[in-house]
């Protein structure tokens, strides 16, 4: 009977061991071809422009853009944010998490090797005996339906995603601290002109007091150049606000305390080259946040194939060697096994169900991720466009105010016009520049905006700085 056991065993370990090659590996995922026909509806159609030739692909996200800006300040800056930014911090601990989620979905693929040390004894106080004992013993369940392929095909999936989330993660991060940086910019060009408008209507007041001596005008000139001046003070101290919030904010991405002591330009940035022309025929594959969305329909994909093979019989090996202290023979058992699930309840067809929804989410998560890139890329083409056309009406605006306001100082100082004139021409001045400040910082800013929707640099190979995730401080 003894020898039968061990003949049947034996024969099983055969037989697996001959089905051993045919095991299945994890299916492919689908394309980023398919992902899309399925994730957008049908009426969706993708403009053509997005195919145009004459835009020059830079391959992977890069952050070659912020030299366009000609700023060494910036690029020390976002140096500084990704080393010490906490947001990002989070962000590389995930991608760590998710790479050991890969190393043990993977190890579910070998066999496990354990090894046993034990020890007994039995006798009285005057008479006592015992026993010790090694052994060694493996376990290895083959993956004839490729149930634990896909399920580290799924943990791979998901840490690339990861690697994407992070690396969007980096990007955003550098959009962010540039953005901030011009803010910060815009903030102390709007204190310094608040600081020159408050000068001038302090020197209208100066005027207006010299004429009322003299008796050239009226009290109530007075009263409205002192209310002139007041309101610009007023405005100053705002600007004075706002200056220091920005500085913080620009302080807290570079993980520094939020002292207010940085300092900004006090001009801003030239904006850099235009935009080429077209758009770019691989936005889908170049973006982070995408190709993160796309691995997360693929982990889906493979958790889905997991839970299919999970209703279907598994087979494993096990075997072990092992010798006690008494006995000089080694002890070899081998044997192997077929477990087939026959009644659960449910569960195996609902974690199918589940995981089916699950990839549809997916799917439909990464649909709408696209068409937002999308939006973003022709909402900052078009802000690119309207923005240049508003800052050049702004400049004539600002010309032709400030020649009405040098005229209408010299007729009043004649006589001929009212104070009210005089001060109504000074606002529309004054007012044209700060819209020319407002304008310039907001088309730097949609220029990073650009580059963010886009996934990068305009340039043909441009030099691209790769950090790892476990390099973060």
């Amino acid at each position: 009977m003894e020898n039968l056991s061990r003949g049947l065993s034996l024969a099983i370990v055969c037989c697996v061991a001959v089905l051993f090659p045919a095991c299945k590996s994890a299916a492919p995922p689908p394309t980023t071809e398919e992902v899309v026909a399925e994730a957008l509806p049908e009426t969706t159609e993708i403009p053509a422009g997005f195919k145009a030739a004459d835009f020059v692909d830079s391959g992977a996200v890069d952050d070659g853009w912020l030299e366009t800006f000609n700023d060494p300040q910036l690029e020390v800056l976002v140096d500084e944010a990704l080393r010490n930014n906490l947001d990002l911090r989070i962000a590389a601990a995930q991608v760590d998490s998710a790479a050991a989620s890969a190393v043990i979905a993977g190890a579910r693929l070998k066999p496990t090797v354990d090894l046993g040390i034990g020890a007994t004894g039995s006798g009285t106080t005057a008479e006592a005996s015992g026993d010790a004992g090694l052994g060694l013993s493996t376990t290895w369940e083959i993956d004839i339906w490729g149930k634990l392929a896909s399920g580290s095909a799924a943990s791979e999936a998901s840490f690339a995603a990861a690697q994407a989330n992070y690396e969007f993660a980096r990007q955003s991060l550098a959009a962010q601290t540039a953005k901030a940086w011009f803010i910060a910019t815009q903030a102390r060009m709007l204190l310094d002109l608040g600081l020159k408008t408050v000068d001038l209507y302090r020197q209208t007041l100066e005027l207006v007091d010299l004429k009322h001596e003299v008796g050239q005008v009226t009290r109530q000139d007075i009263s409205l150049a002192r209310a002139d001046l007041a309101s610009a003070q007023e405005a100053h101290r705002q600007a004075e606000a706002a200056d220091r919030q920005a500085r913080r904010s620009l302080e807290l991405l570079l993980g520094r305390y939020p002292a207010a002591e940085i300092e900004a330009h006090s001009e801003m940035s030239p904006l850099p080259q235009p935009v080429p022309v077209g758009l770019p025929s691989d936005l889908l594959e170049r973006r982070p946040d995408l190709i993160a969305a796309e691995n997360n329909v693929a982990a889906a994909f493979f958790l889905t194939e997991q839970a299919e093979a999970a209703k279907l019989p598994s087979f494993a090996i096990t075997a072990g060697v092992g010798a006690s202290s008494d006995v000089s023979d080694l002890i070899f058992d081998l044997g192997a096994g077929m477990f087939a699930p026959l009644f659960r309840g449910g569960a195996l067809e609902a974690q199918v169900e589940q995981a089916d929804a699950q990839q549809r989410a997916a799917v439909a998560s990464y649909g709408k991720a696209v068409l937002k890139a999308f939006e973003e890329v022709e909402a900052a083409l078009t802000n690119e466009r309207l923005l240049g056309e508003r800052e050049s009406y702004l400049e004539v605006v600002l010309d032709e105010s400030t020649e009405a306001w040098e005229l209408a100082k010299a007729q009043y100082e004649v006589g001929k016009i009212d104070l009210l004139s005089v001060l109504q021409m000074q606002a529309r001045v004054v007012g044209a520049r700060i819209g020319l400040v407002n304008i310039r910082s907001e088309r730097v800013i949609e220029r990073v905006n650009l580059h963010l929707a886009l996934g990068g640099s305009f340039e043909e190979d441009p030099e691209k700085r790769i950090i790892t995730p476990t390099t973060v401080d």
